[in-house]
């Protein structure tokens, strides 16, 4: 009873209480019947079966409670070690029947210790002081032969005759003698000094032990926490606290993105394993789990199930995976991505939602853009583009034509414009043709009227063909930044271009399956109807079928494709077809979660299958209710908002490029502009260069000092030469005033008579 005094401090629910012998859980059950509150299982030792059923009990123990001598205890705690039930702090409690004490090196996690006082041995031995307790003394003899000793000095002290007289006409057959016993024993036990007291309520004598409850930390060591006698209640030293032990609760939940998904390590990139092997899980259901615990004050271990994900109902009935587990005990708690269905009703209880906004989505790859850095030469076609040089080169050569051969043109009639007026040469026409196409226009018109007829016409071949290209161009980039070929599931099942899958045997499969077995069963009640018809049939005689059958169609487009073992591998076949010709159905929560970690995906159309993931218990739990209200609370302190805005991060497609789509025009999308400016300021460059070379070549030929020696006589007379240069004539407006004559073999500089330039000819020739 001291113990179960001390399980109910602690806010004990079970415990599993494991004795010696048959006869001490006979013992400890009618002890406890009746008068405790906590749930108990008791056994005798720990044998490996014993240890299986501990593992496999559901719900798992609250408590461990060790009771018999210290050598049962000892061997017992290690056992229980070697079979790793020994798990969490301060569940496992040693209680010694004897005058021994367990070694504390042997006890691997906080534990508590519950034991008798010392001096009750000494007193059993009847040493009234201090004393060494012997090892092998027999308590429970040394304790019927003090309650022997103590019954017969009790007796011994009564005055009154206790002979019982039995009185045939006393209707009530008091007992008086029973009454004086009993009164006897309470006032003789009353004394302090008493070795045993009376129970009243359990009508008997018993020692009046005093316990001593003591906590052993593998970093502090030994502390007595509490110390009480028999026949009081349990209490705690001064200055000593003990809160009471959060209730322990098994969590099922699976794998599944972003709920539940394993912790990787930043550095190694592998998955963190906890002591036992076990994955460490992160997610929003592992946080959810978190908050729920501090809410509801509890411990928890998350269990995965071993078979299946969320559950399926087998063909013998049964179920697998967390809906299964929940079922069968295997955990209290079910917190996962679990929708809440008619079918699951029927075998586990739902508590209230805890998202609500999940559903079917289409993700869709973002198209890579055809960039070109002449994008605005695609604008028109090869051969419009030919057909604008052709039409620009023929108006130029009519323009000189026109020039040239009109006779009011200003070259042919200088009368009518005495003043400058542009000569249409063939390179000022072209010139002219060409400029026209900017705004800056051709510049000065021909002056002759079939000249400016032309000019009129080409002029409006240029405005209708810059505005044809200014909208084309609009149109063209404003495509360009159209990312989604389709926009609902209705589009996606009328095309054929894009192919589209899911995940086998999901519940977005189940629901396509089952929404194509519901259009078929709408056609056959709707035939069914249409022909067994006797009264008036043209009230059926319609057109169209009333009932759309595109779930029909989206389920064979599903089977050719080939639905996918996991979303990884959807996300990724999706992720492979740059041309967007590929999409993926499946949940909405995690397509969103998914499309916010990676920038080339996008979400197609909205939500459909709306359905909200909610906790689960077992049938009549009583937690049902504890958890809707941790979730209430949860939800009006907005952490449930905190969780979704951290899984579901709208602002980390911030940093992916291009994904504001009312940005303006890129430069890759007109880079060929700004590449034909720089190629013309290059060719200037170019023209440039060659001006200055051909400018300074001119200039020192012209300076340039030769000496020729004459090979004859000839005499230069007073002649105007238009040009004299060596080996060649050209035209030289100057007069030479020279009069020389010069021999063979000597040297002649021309720039000494003022000539420039000067012939050598053979005999018999003259100057021009």
């Amino acid at each position: 009873m001291a113990a179960n005094q001390y399980l109910e401090s602690r806010n004990a629910t079970d415990a599993a209480i494991l004795v010696e012998t048959e006869r001490d859980v006979d013992r400890t059950l009618y002890e406890l019947l009746g008068r405790s509150t906590v749930r108990v299982w008791v056994h005798s030792e720990l044998s490996r079966d014993a240890a299986n059923s501990l593992k496999t009990m559901r719900p798992e123990p609250s408590f461990y409670m060790l009771v018999g001598d210290e050598n049962f205890v000892s061997t017992t705690y290690k056992r229980a070690v070697k079979e790793k039930l020994v798990k969490r702090d301060y569940r496992w409690n040693l209680v010694l029947t004897d005058y021994r004490s367990v070694e504390p090196n042997q006890l691997v996690l906080p534990t508590f210790i519950l034991q008798a006082d010392l001096n009750e041995c000494c007193k059993l031995i009847g040493m009234r002081e201090a004393c060494n307790c012997p090892d092998n003394i027999d308590k429970k003899q040394h304790i019927i032969n003090n309650l022997l000793q103590h019954v017969t000095d009790m007796f011994s002290k009564l005055e009154s005759d206790l002979t019982p007289t039995v009185d045939c006409n006393d209707v009530k057959g008091d007992n008086k003698t029973k009454e004086e016993v009993v009164r006897a024993l309470e006032d003789y036990s009353s004394n302090n000094d008493s070795l045993f007291y009376w129970d009243a309520q359990r009508s008997g004598l018993f020692v009046r032990s005093r316990f001593h409850l003591s906590l052993y930390k593998p970093d502090a060591g030994l502390q007595r926490v509490a110390s009480w006698s028999a026949d009081e209640d349990y209490k705690l030293l001064p200055g000593v606290d003990l809160e009471p032990l959060r209730q322990f609760f098994r969590i099922g939940t699976t794998m599944a993105v972003p709920w539940t998904i394993p912790k990787v390590d930043p550095e190694s990139g592998e998955v963190m394993m906890t002591e036992d092997g076990q994955p460490v899980y992160e997610g929003y259901c592992i946080d959810l789990i978190d908050k729920l615990a501090e809410e509801l004050n509890i411990d928890y271990e998350i269990v995965t199930p071993k078979v299946g994900t969320f559950g399926r109902r087998l063909p013998n009935g049964s179920w697998d995976g967390v809906v299964g587990d929940l079922m069968t005990g295997e955990t209290d708690i079910a917190v996962a991505a679990l929708t809440m269905t008619a079918e699951r009703e029927e075998v586990i209880d739902f508590v209230a939602p805890y998202f609500e906004q999940t559903g079917i989505l289409i993700a869709i790859r973002k198209p890579i853009r055809k960039t070109s850095l002449f994008k605005f030469m695609t604008v028109l076609r090869t051969e419009v583009w030919l057909s604008i040089v052709a039409a620009l080169v023929l108006t130029g050569f009519m323009i000189w034509i026109l020039e040239k051969y009109s006779p009011y043109s200003a070259r042919n009639n200088p009368d009518a414009y005495p003043y400058p007026c542009r000569e249409f040469t063939l390179k000022e026409s072209f010139w002219f043709a060409l400029t026209s196409f900017t705004p800056q226009g051709g510049g000065e018109a021909p002056k002759a009227l079939s000249g400016r007829t032309l000019v009129a016409a080409y002029w409006l071949f240029v405005v209708l063909m810059l505005a044809t290209f200014t909208a084309n161009l609009a149109a063209f980039l404003t495509v360009e930044r159209m990312q989604t070929p389709v926009s609902s599931l209705e589009q996606l099942a009328r095309q054929s271009r894009i192919n589209y899958t899911v995940v086998e045997g999901s519940t977005v499969h189940q629901y396509f399956i089952n929404m194509k077995f519901a259009e078929d069963t709408l056609y056959r009640v709707w035939k069914e109807i249409t022909l067994n018809a006797t009264s008036d049939q043209t009230q059926y005689r319609v057109w169209d079928y009333p009932v759309r059958e595109q779930y029909g169609h989206i389920l064979l487009a599903i089977n050719a494709s080939g639905p996918v073992p996991d979303a990884k591998t959807g996300f990724q076949q999706v992720n492979e077809h740059t041309e967007a010709d590929f999409a993926f159905i499946h949940d909405s929560a995690e397509i969103k979660y998914e499309i916010t970690h990676n920038c080339n995906l996008t979400e197609v159309g909205e939500v459909f299958a709306e359905q909200p993931y909610a906790l689960a218990v077992q049938q009549g739990s009583r937690l049902q209710e504890d958890l809707s209200k941790a979730l209430l609370n949860l939800q009006k302190e907005r952490v449930l908002e905190q969780l979704t805005a951290k899984y579901w991060n709208e602002t980390a497609r911030q940093s992916c490029p291009d994904a504001d789509e009312s940005e303006g025009i890129t430069l890759e999308s007109l880079g060929g502009v700004f590449i034909a400016t720089l190629f013309g300021l290059g060719l200037a460059m170019i023209t440039l260069a060659w001006e200055v070379f051909y400018y300074k070549r001119k200039e020192k030929t012209k300076v340039q000092v030769m000496e020729t020696k004459v090979d004859k006589t000839i005499a230069f007379p007073e002649k105007k030469v238009k040009e004299a240069s060596v080996g060649k004539l050209r035209k030289r407006k100057k007069k030479l005033d020279v009069t020389k004559t010069v021999t063979i073999g000597d040297s002649f500089k021309p720039a000494d008579q003022g000539i420039s330039y000067i012939s050598v000819y053979p005999k018999g020739d003259y100057l021009p």
